[in-house]
């Protein structure tokens, strides 16, 4: 199976290495950042044992290209795009606060109202709404950056009394965050698509705001099918998403949430093969062409190639 389960290169001027949950990321110098989109899929804060065949280029490829349908919103981290896997751009220095912006009242968020809860991170929900309803306004719910553990809601209040963000970059934030959701929202449109919630990561590169991290992929948002929305709202019926929510429903059924003690269930090829041709399919929804199947040559010898290549270009 030719996925990447995880690299172990050691780069030209490589300063140091991190492995993330899906991503392994090189530093150069210091000063630039060569991030690979592995094929690790993970669910419930768990890595699953098994790649995903073409998921991280799923990824990658997605971001790419929504990184450059809004760089005249803000500047972006990207430098450049080597290999599909592969994104290589400018190190910055992040925010400590993750910028969720919800559109229709689904998720983390319906799960709090359905509790009896009228307010999410500071923000007020009309009474009378239903699970996938469309909400009055766009609401922004933060959550902190754990390094380790779960992330947590935070509210506006609570990131300015702590000085997580200073005020005035905070207001850039939330401008920048409520720009980049309507620009996702009208490219989702176009494509027969709702964009429901997600979730924006900012940095800060000689004083200025950057976006970095991956957008508007089915990993860090969720998407429902614009046709037949109303009817199945109005007769109570759940939406068409287009996230990777296929995949926890998947373990929940077969007994798994990841908690202690619960194994995760077999992935055999058929369910790998199922899951990585979903994947293919939200590409090639959400960005409306045909996925493209990289030639048959060893992946990790591809990867470091381009890698290596595209590096010789940085300026240091």
């Amino acid at each position: 199976m030719n996925a990447i389960q995880e690299t172990n290169f050691n780069f030209e001027n490589q300063t140091s290495f991190y492995r993330g949950k899906v991503r392994d990321v090189y530093t150069i110098a210091h000063e630039y950042l060569a991030m690979v989109a592995s094929d690790r899929i993970s669910a419930f804060d768990v890595v699953l044992p098994k790649p995903i065949p073409y998921k991280g280029q799923v990824l990658n490829q997605i971001a790419a290209k929504f990184l450059k349908a809004t760089e005249d919103i803000l500047p972006n981290w990207v430098v450049s795009v080597p290999d599909p896997s592969v994104t290589i751009g400018k190190m910055c220095e992040p925010f400590k606060v993750e910028m969720v912006i919800r559109g229709y009242l689904s998720g983390h968020a319906w799960r709090e109202y359905s509790a009896g809860k009228r307010s999410v991170c500071g923000e007020a929900l009309p009474e009378g709404l239903k699970e996938n309803d469309k909400l009055p306004e766009p609401i922004i719910t933060p959550t902190t950056k754990a390094a380790v553990g779960h992330d947590e809601d935070i509210s506006r209040d609570a990131i300015l009394a702590r000085g997580i963000v200073s005020e005035e970059d905070y207001i850039q934030l939330e401008k920048y965050t409520k720009a980049l959701f309507q620009r996702g929202t009208e490219i989702a449109a176009e494509r027969g698509l709702i964009l429901v919630d997600t979730k924006y990561e900012f940095g800060k590169k000689d004083g200025q705001i950057i976006l970095i991290d991956e957008i508007h992929t089915p990993d860090s948002s969720r998407y429902f099918y614009a046709e037949g929305y109303a009817e199945r709202q109005a007769s109570g019926e759940a939406q068409k998403q287009l996230s990777k929510e296929f995949v926890r429903k998947w373990l929940i059924e077969n007994g798994f949430q990841g908690k202690d003690g619960q194994q995760v269930p077999e992935m055999t090829d058929e369910i790998i093969k199922s899951i990585s041709e979903r994947y293919i399919e939200l590409y090639e929804h959400i960005v409306g062409e045909k996925f493209v199947y990289p030639n048959q040559e060893d992946v990790l010898e591809r990867v470091e190639r381009n890698v290596t290549q595209a590096l010789k270009q940085l300026k240091y």
